[in-house]
Formats: structure tokens, C-alpha cells, sequence
């Protein structure tokens, strides 16, 4: 138990260091976040609002990472810590709540793109000055930090500062910009330094994001329908909606996130740091980001169905919308094939083909009625989750 001493600074948490309420605490802030990048991408559904988006949504994945690693070796309900996650949580939501301006400022009051980039960078250097604060003997440590604040943080800043002055395709094309520096800077500066004390802790951290995007996307199917009558369509597409979520909360939780958590507690040093770094900060964006867009598409579906004074049931999906419903869950299931390959060299035939074709599939859904489309990309979700669960299961049962 900690002491009154204790609980006034930063604690090193200790091998079998399990998520704290603190964390959970902390990201409920990011639960609105990721709602209202779905809100950005449905107020203006085009391909250049979706990679703003997405842009956006790498963003505010870089700040949520950034204290799943801090937490995982520096307790997150100690008072310092905790005093510095509610500060990175008031500064998040500043940042959530410019998100429907950052690429469509409204007149009058602050420039949301500047706040939104101020606020980012707040984060950013928040992150590097409590990892200073939390490890004040360790020089491979500090070497890293300083390395990362000159690749990784402080160009992709600039250019967030001048993309914020900016308009349109511009805008877009610099902050894509800006997160390939961001990332590709850590790819540079390497393993040492950072570490991983705790792998049951930082599985079960990008679990729970991977929780909050999930029911984010529950939640889009009930934002689509607000407003609007029950009516037997809205229940049908309602429980559709949630058996794609649950077909993919399945493969993530059963094939995904067991396989990763092992291979990361066999590992020390900085071939865990390696692996943590590509599986969760790396792979777990795009698994996000796919849950993120299926969710947009099942939030247009649920709208036409209980909008029929503007909407027949006949009516398909069009455009970026279209592609989001079924693109998004092939992002999603070629995230998880990668993170599978990386861990133990697993090529996922179910997985790969899957997800190939649903982001194929966008051409077929413009085609068909929404609530179909819907229903179809169920079952192939529902599909895919019974055939590779047999397909692992012959495998375990050969190997034993």
C-alpha cells in the first residue's frame, strides 16, 4: 500500500501491474473523442473528410498511447500521476471539442485548428516531461526522450502550426504530413530507452480502447435513428448492427489480443519494447480506425431506414458512406491478420481474403439496399468469426 510519501509522487509500477480505475477514468474522455471523429466524417462525407479524419484520429491515438505506455511503468493513481492524467484529460477535451472545426472553422470566437494543435502539442510535451520527471537515473532513457522531442515531436508541430493556417486539400496534405514525421519518428529513434514492465497490463490497455471504439460504434446506430419513430426496419438494423460489433469484439478478443499478450511476455528488453511498439501503437491505429469507419457506414444505414419520409428501403448507400460500411471492418480484419503475422509469423488466409474483399465490397453496397448491405456484411463478419475459430482450434488440437 502506498504511503502519504508515496502518493505525492511518481511509483514504478511492478511486473503483475494490472489497468487502474484511474485509467479507465482516463479514458472516458477519449470516448467522446472518437465520437466526434465520427461526427467530423459524417457532417461532410467525402474522401477528403475521411483522410482529415483519419488524420485526426492518428492524432488523438498518439495522445491516448503516449500515457498507455507512460502508465504501464509509472502508476497511474498516484498523485503526481493522477495529477497529471486529469490535466492530459482537460486538454483532450479541449481537443475533442474542436474537433467538428478543425477543417471547417466557424466564424467568430478561437481559431479551432490552433486550439486544436496547441492542445496536441500540450500533450505531447506533458508526456515527455513526466517520463523525465518518473525516471530521473536513467540515461538510455533520457537520450531517447531527447531524441523524440527533436524527430518526433517538435517538426510534426510545425507543420500542424502552419497546416492550421491553412484551408482544404492543403491542410489535409500538410498534417497527413506532419503524422508520418510524428510516427516514423519513433520508428527512428528506436527500442532502448523504453520498456515495457508489465505485458498483461498493456494488452489489457489497447483492449480497452479497442472496448471504446466498439461501443462507439453501438452508440452511431443509436445517434442514426434519434429523432425518428421505432419501427420494425430500425430494429432489424439495430440488431444487425450489433451482431457485425459483436463478430468482431470475437475476433479481436479470442484470436487477436491472447495470441499478441503471449508472444509480448515471452520477449525482455527491447525486443518487447519492438513488438509492443508495432503490435499495439502501430497496428492497434488502423484496427481503431476500422471500427471508426464501419461505424459511420452503420450510422447512414440505421438513419435511411427510420428517415422513410426521406428514404425508401430500397434505398443503397452512396459514396464514401458506402465504402465505409464494409471498408472499414476489411481495415479492421487486415489490421488484426498483421498483428497475427507479426507475433508468431501467421499468414491468416480468412483473415487476408476477408478483408480484401470488404474493402473491395464498397462497389457491391452502392449496389444494393442499405438494410441488405447491412445483413450481408453480418453474416460474412459472423462467417469469417466460425471459420477461422475452427481453423485455429484444428490447429491447437494438431499441435497438442
Amino acid at each position: 500500500m502506498a504511503t502519504g510519501k508515496d502518493r505525492s509522487r511518481m511509483i514504478a509500477t511492478e511486473g503483475g501491474h494490472r489497468v487502474t480505475p484511474a485509467e479507465l477514468f482516463f479514458d472516458l474522455v477519449f470516448v467522446y473523442a472518437i465520437t466526434q471523429v465520427t461526427a467530423l466524417m459524417a457532417a461532410d462525407p467525402t474522401p477528403l473528410r475521411l483522410v482529415g479524419a483519419m488524420v485526426v484520429l492518428a492524432l488523438l491515438w498518439w495522445c491516448w498511447c503516449c500515457f498507455a505506455w507512460l502508465g504501464n511503468v509509472v502508476r497511474a493513481d498516484t498523485g503526481a500521476m493522477f495529477i497529471v492524467l486529469v490535466a492530459v484529460m482537460a486538454v483532450v477535451l479541449v481537443v475533442s471539442l474542436t474537433v467538428p472545426e478543425v477543417y471547417d472553422d466557424a466564424p467568430g470566437g478561437l481559431s479551432a485548428p490552433l486550439v486544436f494543435v496547441l492542445c496536441y502539442g500540450a500533450v505531447r510535451i506533458l508526456h515527455l516531461v513526466s517520463y523525465w520527471v518518473a525516471s530521473p537515473g536513467d540515461e538510455a532513457l533520457h537520450v531517447t526522450l531527447r531524441r523524440t522531442a527533436l524527430l518526433s515531436v517538435a517538426p510534426p508541430f510545425v507543420l500542424l502550426l502552419v497546416g492550421s493556417a491553412l484551408t482544404g486539400v492543403a491542410q489535409v496534405l500538410v498534417w497527413l504530413g506532419a503524422v508520418v514525421i510524428d510516427y516514423g519518428g519513433i520508428y527512428i529513434t528506436g527500442a532502448s530507452g523504453w520498456r515495457v514492465a508489465s505485458p498483461g497490463h498493456f494488452a489489457e490497455r489497447h483492449g480497452l480502447i479497442v472496448i471504446i471504439a466498439l461501443g462507439e460504434s453501438i452508440v452511431a446506430i443509436g445517434v442514426g435513428v434519434s429523432g425518428l419513430p421505432i419501427s420494425t426496419p430500425i430494429l432489424a438494423g439495430a440488431a444487425t448492427g450489433l451482431l457485425v460489433v459483436a463478430g468482431l469484439w470475437r475476433l479481436y478478443f479470442r484470436q487477436v489480443t491472447e495470441t499478441a499478450e503471449h508472444r509480448l511476455s515471452t520477449l525482455q528488453g527491447d525486443d518487447r519494447t519492438r513488438l509492443a511498439r508495432d503490435v499495439y501503437t502501430f497496428l492497434h491505429l488502423p484496427l481503431v480506425a476500422g471500427i471508426v469507419l464501419t461505424a459511420l457506414g452503420m450510422k447512414k444505414v440505421l438513419h435511411q431506414v427510420a428517415d422513410s419520409e426521406h428514404y425508401d428501403l430500397s434505398e443503397p448507400l452512396h459514396g464514401v458512406e458506402a465504402w465505409a460500411l464494409t471498408g472499414g471492418v476489411g481495415v479492421f480484419l487486415l489490421a488484426a491478420a498483421a498483428i497475427l503475422l507479426r507475433t508468431g509469423g501467421r499468414r491468416s488466409l480468412i483473415l487476408n481474403l476477408g478483408g480484401l474483399g470488404c474493402l473491395a465490397a464498397g462497389a457491391v453496397v452502392v449496389l444494393l439496399p442499405a438494410l441488405l448491405a447491412l445483413a450481408l456484411l453480418a453474416v460474412a463478419v459472423t462467417g469469417m468469426v466460425v471459420l477461422y475459430s475452427r481453423k485455429s482450434g484444428a490447429a491447437e488440437a494438431g499441435a497438442a
